[in-house]
């Protein structure tokens, strides 16, 4: 199983972080290394980890990685803006996009302009 790291003693850092056993099933050991408590405590505080024991449950095995990232991902861009999370992130690059768009395609007008008045203008003829 990808991202799964054969386990030893040490308890995964979301049953580190809720204080309780570690079983050899757990559900978040595989995606929440006994090193990244951090990384849980981000999620926990967002989703619950309730939530994201049924949100793996419901996942298939394969997906389980990426859906964990995705889930962090979010917790962090959450806690960084309440309000708008990471859709405040992709609507400011959005923004970003579009005046790099207008830059470009004024640039690209002023460069047309500048060869179109190198092609027409007369050469000096040299004494």
């Amino acid at each position: 199983m990808k991202g799964y790291e054969p386990r030893s003693s040490s308890s995964c850092a979301a049953c580190k972080f809720l204080k309780r056993r570690c079983i050899p099933n757990c559900i978040f050991a595989p995606y929440f290394r006994s090193d990244e408590c951090k990384k849980f405590a981000k999620v926990h505080k967002v989703f619950g980890a309730s939530n994201v024991s049924k949100i793996l449950v419901e996942v298939p095995e394969e997906q389980r990685e990426d859906t964990v990232n995705s889930l962090a991902y979010e917790a962090e861009a959450r806690l960084r803006d309440p309000v708008y999370g990471c859709i405040g992130a992709i609507a400011l690059l959005q923004r970003k996009m579009v005046e790099l768009q207008h830059d470009l395609a004024i640039a690209k007008d002023r460069l047309a302009r500048y060869a179109t008045a190198a092609a027409t203008a007369t050469p000096l003829l040299m004494p």
